[in-house]
């Protein structure tokens, strides 16, 4: 009688930290095409930079075309998107017991999403267009929670386990 082997608490790990940032990733995209108007004037007011210190030498960073901006934000959202279905198929391989795939598509999943809230919302929207600056549009806080839960995750991940 062949029986499959107990999953390892790895393996568990692994599983429910990709869920995990799956589930909140397909909700802020979501939320984002179920309630357009709220992080379009997010984005924005970010790339406007109209509520930053106003400086000389940094106002030329501004984009005040609302096609642009537009643009920026769709981007984004499709970006979500797109990581949220590599994340949950790499759930989905983890539950499948494919560890060697779902470790692929989790790190690739993860990675984007890194990407999206390090480079782009971090680096980009805190550094490049003075978010930091805002007391009203700035979402630095919320960008560094979601890169450091995906880091976790990226780092348990990619742990070596005694089944491969």
């Amino acid at each position: 009688m062949a029986t499959t082997p107990p999953r390892s608490a790895l393996h568990l790990a692994g599983t429910l930290l990709t869920a995990t940032v799956a589930l909140y990733m397909a909700l802020v995209a979501f939320g984002n095409i179920t309630d357009f108007g709220t992080n379009q004037a997010f984005v924005q007011h970010v790339l406007a930079m109209d509520t930053t210190f106003k400086d000389d030498d940094l106002m030329w960073r501004a984009v005040t075309s609302e096609g642009l901006q537009n643009t920026a934000y769709v981007a984004i959202i499709v970006w979500e998107v797109l990581a949220a279905l590599v994340l949950i198929y790499g759930t989905w391989l983890w539950t499948r017991r494919d560890d060697l795939r779902a470790r692929r598509f989790s790190t690739y999943g993860l990675l984007m999403v890194m990407l999206l809230f390090g480079a782009g919302f971090i680096a980009i929207g805190g550094e490049w267009f003075s978010m930091w600056q805002s007391e009203d549009w700035n979402g630095l806080d919320a960008a560094l929670r979601v890169f450091l839960l995906s880091g976790v995750a990226l780092v348990v991940v990619q742990l070596p386990s005694a089944e491969r």
